[in-house]
Parts: structure tokens; C-alpha cells; sequence
């Protein structure tokens, strides 16, 4: 099940400023997304109006008569469109003069007066903090296109006094005096963006990506669990933005679509859209949710079409050719019917060389010498970033425009340029040069950190222990990579289950006091014809494999219970071990089912479980 999380912060560009700007050691206020305003005061006080609810004498309102002479409610005037309401004048609530259109330059004094939105912060009414003490002025940010100066972002002050982005910068100029006006940093904000998904990568989740230029795609598929699930994960997060002095909005959905028309159509803080429901959740936002191309939405706009809901009923045909092919895409990716990749982003730049060749070249010899080129060319760059190589990918080029793909890795970080020739040119003959190589590519798909040794106080002039690492690469060159491994333990009394493979050169810890066989054989081979004094003697005779074998000499026994915590047949089981060697010279591991005494315990047969060296 894909869950994708889209992270957006509406107010970067403007935020980032801000947090430039702020002093040290001074948090900056942030406006919470569910922030509340409180009703204006509409009474002055005083006035020769008459009061009680009742209809200026003269207003349009009471003159129209449509309510019947009677006094509208607050209800009625709420449900009514915000254009239709009436103004505080004609509900008889004002008598002083109406405000002009164009705001006054401020005084001498430069003060400025205090705006009339409000946001609570207290229960109680007389603790209210104004949009001007948290933000200051009105800021925009601004870019030319073309001819004029565009808004690009707007503080919410600035959206709260008619300035959106989109607008001539000429416009907001004239619409508000005190207006903060500063230039746009694109590259600034995407260089922001970029850090705050590396950092994604590392402590939330591997698959993060930028989305668009204010917010990030997180693949939080099968890692939300690690954080206490997506609803605490969704407040973690903003939390850790409001730290740093971001506003953001956050939705997790089951397309990325879905998550992206949400984060920034949606309105709530945290919205998390159950799986299969992607449909239902998007069908009350905007068409340009599903992020439209301009000439889409104007057409839309024409048709009538104003929400993604109502894109569903019309056929898939006419669609495109109203709205065009990508709407019908994106409608898709949006519902889950086709699929939209993330392409993450790389924590760092992978190293990687490469070849263009004059000539296309067919022949082992010209591949080896420009897979030597190609080495010395890697090293390089690993040296010079402290980097040693654990698998690399050789990528060819064929004329026709086919590749051919060799990879190859290390038991250990190397940048031994010797070496790893040495390792591509034992796989040369699995390339298929076809008409021949025009290009070459090597690139290190695997790197870790390789930091020099220190020199032993004997200067290196004592015995040392061999380095195995070039051996193990040579024999996986020769033979399958799963056919190099050493054993490991597991904590089990029970043989088959106490062992593990590990890598060639891992060095196997907890290995146990007592013997154990040199080969221990998959499972328990049964053992016929055995003779055996009961109930601690080890046996006599046996036959394996067709073979009769005399016991010469024993030792034993070594008792193991089963492990009852894995099943109820294990309960009482007991397994009496015995190493014995026949006349033959082989020695052998052996085992009796049961004591001997209590028959819960096993049948008393017997079978061969490994094979000393």
C-alpha cells in the first residue's frame, strides 16, 4: 500500500526573509493554520440611529423589501455571498463617513495605524496580537516578466489587503502605501528546498523529492510506523518547520496527485485521506489542483468547469479534446489509475567517469584499455573525496543504441586502481561488443568512507595478518557471489537453526565452548541397523547410505532440549549427541531422539547430522 506525503510551505520565499532578518536568540511568531479571528465591535457607542436591529430609514435593503419588511437575521446575512451582504451603513450600525478606497500615506511621525484583523491569542477579548505585530509591513516579493514586475509571493498581510501573487507590482504599489517591496530569489528558495530534502532523506524517509517551489513529496510507504504512525509523524513535522520558522501544510494520500491538490487546496493543516478514497477527497477542490497548464484551465473556466468532481462524469474523449490529453493524465495519477513516480533525491553525487570514442571499438584489447582509462579516472575522484569503491557499473554504449551493463564489488572499500582492472577485465567476455562500442561509462553505484591507516609502532616490519580482500574478490570474479561465505552463529540450542551465512571477510563471533562438526548436512539423515547400549552408551554399528560402519571409539552424550516457545511438539523433546569414529577413520555427529527413559521424549531412533574434518 502507497502512502505519499506532500509537504508544502505556502509563505517560503516571504518566511525565509524572515528568518534572515530575525535577531538572535528571538523566535519568530508563526501563524497557526487554524488561526481565529475575532468578531469586529460594530457599536461606537452613541448615536442618533436608532438601534435594536432595525433598518436604516432610506437603505436599499429595507426600500427592496425582500424579506417583507421584516429585520434579517445574523444567519441570513451569513449564508448570503460576500458581495450581496450589506454594508455596516445600511444595516444602520455606522454613521460616520465611509472609508476612502486609497489608504492615506502615513504622518510625519511615521505612525502607522493598526489594522483591523485581528487574531486572538488568549481567551480572553482585550489580549488580541494585530497581523502588524507579527509580521510588520505588508511584504511582497517581486520578478519581471516581460515588460512589468510581477508579485511573485505575498505575506499574509499583504493577502489580506487585496495583493496576490500574479499581480503587477504597479497595482499592489498603488493599492497600499507602506507596502514592503523586495526581489524574488528563486534560487535561493530551491537551494532551501534541496537542503530540506537531503535532510528528509536521512531521518524521515529514503524516497524524498522537491515538489514544485514551495514544498516536498515524501514516500512514507512502510516508514510511518517508526515514527508512532502518520498522524503523529504529519505533527513531528510541523513542529520541527515551525523550529526553523516556516508555516507549512501537510497530506498524506495514496497518490502523489492527491497528496500535492490537498497540501495546497485543501485548507486544513494536517489532512490524511484514508486508502482507496483519493476520488472522494479531491472532488470538492479546484481544477487547478490537479496541476493544469494555463490554456487547461482557461478552458475549463469556459466549459463551466470549476471543480475536479466535475471532471468525472465526462467521458475520457471529449475530455481530451476540451481540456487536452495531460488533464486526463493528471486526473488519473490524481484517482490511482496511473501511476506517477518520485524520483528521489541523491544524497550525493555519485563519482563516475566516461569515455566517448572516436571510433566504435569491438575487440578485448580496446575495451581493456579504455576500461583503464575509465579506473584511473574513478580513483581519482575517490581519492580525492577519501572514497573507496564497493561496487561499480560498467555501462557500453552499442552502435545500434543497445547497452551492455557489467557490474562489479568489493569485499572491502578499495581504490586500488591495479585491482579493480583486474576484476573488470575478467568480465570482458561478457560484453557483446555487436557492431561495436561507442561510449563507455563507468560509475560507482556503492562507496563508503576509506581513511588512511595508521602504521603500527613496528613501522610495518613485524608479520601482519595476509589483507584476504583481493582473494575474495578474485574468487567472486570466477565463481557465483553466493558461493563465497563464512558462518555465523544465531542464538539456537537447536544445530540446523544456530547457524547463518555472512560475508567472506565478517568475523564470526559467539561460537560455543564445545566441538562441533566441520560439515553440518541440511537436515538429519536417518541412520538403520544401529546397535546401542541404553541409555547414555554411544552406538556400535550403524548403516549410512548403504554403507555399514564399526565404531571404534566415542564421546558423548550432549543433551539438547527442543525449543517449546516455537511449537508444542518441542515441548519434551530431547536429542543426546554423540561423537563417534568409525574404522574407517571418518568421524561423524550423531544423535539419539529421546533419553531413553520416558517415552515422550522421542522414539529412540537414531540419524547422522554432520561430518568432522
Amino acid at each position: 500500500m502507497t502512502r505519499v506525503a506532500c509537504l508544502t510551505l505556502p509563505f517560503l520565499s516571504i518566511e525565509r526573509l524572515r528568518r534572515l532578518e530575525q535577531p538572535a536568540g528571538r523566535p519568530e511568531p508563526l501563524l497557526a493554520p487554524s488561526t481565529t479571528f475575532e468578531p469586529i465591535d460594530d457599536d461606537p457607542g452613541a448615536c442618533s440611529v436608532p438601534r435594536g436591529g432595525g433598518w436604516r430609514p432610506g437603505a436599499r435593503w429595507a426600500r427592496d423589501g425582500a424579506l417583507g419588511g421584516r429585520a434579517p437575521s445574523q444567519a441570513e446575512i451569513d449564508a448570503l455571498p460576500a458581495h450581496q451582504r450589506p454594508t455596516m451603513r445600511e444595516m444602520g450600525r455606522r454613521s460616520e463617513h465611509a472609508d476612502h478606497p486609497f489608504r492615506t500615506l502615513p504622518g510625519d511621525d511615521g505612525a502607522r495605524a493598526p489594522s483591523a484583523m485581528t487574531m486572538s491569542t488568549s481567551s480572553r477579548p482585550d489580549q488580541r496580537l494585530t497581523w502588524a505585530n507579527l509580521w510588520g509591513n505588508p511584504m511582497v516579493l517581486i520578478a519581471r516578466t516581460g515588460q512589468k514586475e510581477v508579485i511573485t509571493s505575498a505575506c499574509p498581510v499583504a493577502i489580506s489587503l487585496g495583493l496576490h501573487p500574479g499581480m503587477a507590482a504597479a497595482h499592489a504599489r498603488a493599492l497600499v502605501a507602506d507596502l514592503d517591496v523586495r526581489d524574488a530569489q528563486p534560487e535561493a528558495d530551491q537551494a532551501w528546498l534541496d537542503r530540506l530534502a537531503l535532510h528528509a532523506v536521512g531521518r524521515w524517509t529514503p524516497g524524498a523529492a522537491v515538489a514544485g517551489s514551495d514544498g516536498l513529496w515524501l514516500d512514507l510507504t512502510g516508514s510511518s510506523h517508526l515514527f508512532g504512525g502518520e498522524e503523529r509523524f504529519c505533527r513531528r513535522l510541523l513542529r520541527f518547520l515551525e523550529r526553523l520558522g516556516f508555516s507549512a501544510r501537510i497530506a498524506i494520500a495514496g497518490t502523489p496527485g492527491a497528496a500535492h491538490a490537498l497540501a495546497r487546496y485543501g485548507g486544513e493543516a494536517i489532512t490524511l485521506v484514508e486508502p482507496g478514497r483519493e476520488a472522494q477527497a479531491i472532488a470538492g477542490l479546484p481544477v487547478a489542483a490537479l496541476r493544469l497548464a494555463p490554456s487547461a484551465l482557461e478552458a475549463a473556466a469556459r466549459f463551466g468547469l470549476e471543480r475536479v468532481g466535475d471532471l468525472y462524469g465526462i467521458a475520457r474523449g471529449p475530455l481530451a479534446r476540451r481540456l487536452g490529453l495531460a488533464t486526463v493524465q493528471r486526473l488519473d495519477q490524481a484517482r490511482g489509475i496511473v501511476a506517477e513516480p518520485i524520483i528521489p533525491v541523491v544524497p550525493f553525487e555519485q563519482p563516475h567517469a566516461e569515455r566517448r570514442l572516436l571510433e566504435p571499438i569491438g575487440t578485448a584489447e580496446a575495451i581493456n584499455q579504455v576500461i583503464g582509462d575509465l579506473v584511473d579516472d574513478l580513483v581519482a575522484q575517490l581519492q580525492e573525496r577519501r572514497l573507496g569503491l564497493r561496487s561499480a557499473l560498467l555501462t557500453c554504449l552499442v552502435v545500434d543504441g543497445g547497452e551492455q551493463r557489467v557490474g562489479i564489488g568489493t569485499a572491502r572499500a578499495s581504490r586500488d586502481a591495479k585491482h579493480l582492472k583486474r576484476m573488470l577485465a575478467m568480465r570482458v567476455d561478457r560484453i557483446d561488443p555487436g557492431l561495436g562500442i561507442e561510449a563507455m561509462t563507468l560509475s560507482a553505484q556503492r562507496v563508503e568512507d576509506l581513511q588512511p591507516d595508521a602504521m603500527r609502532a613496528d613501522l610495518g616490519t613485524g608479520d601482519s595478518t595476509p589483507d584476504l580482500a583481493p582473494l575474495v574478490d578474485q574468487l567472486t570474479g570466477r565463481i557465483d557471489s553466493q558461493g563465497l561465505f563464512r558462518v555465523g552463529l544465531k542464538e539456537s540450542d537447536v544445530p540446523e537453526r544456530a547457524t547463518r551465512r555472512l560475508e567472506p571477510l565478517a568475523t564470526p563471533t559467539g561460537w560455543p565452548g564445545w566441538k562441533r562438526p566441520a560439515r553440518l548436512l541440511a537436515r538429519p539423515e536417518p541412520l538403520d541397523r544401529v546397535v546401542a547400549l541404553l541409555p547414555d552408551r554411544p552406538p556400535r554399528r550403524f548403516v549410512w547410505r548403504g554403507t555399514a560402519y564399526r565404531v571404534i571409539s566415542g564421546e558423548g552424550p550432549e543433551r539438547i532440549h527442543g525449543e517449546w516457545w516455537r511449537s508444542a511438539r518441542e515441548m519434551w523433546a530431547v536429542r543426546d549427541y554423540f561423537m563417534v569414529e568409525a574404522h574407517t577413520g571418518e568421524r561423524f555427529w550423531l544423535f539419539r531422539r529421546g533419553d531413553g527413559v520416558q517415552a515422550d521424549t522421542g522414539d529412540l531412533s537414531w540419524y547422522l547430522h554432520g561430518l568432522f574434518g
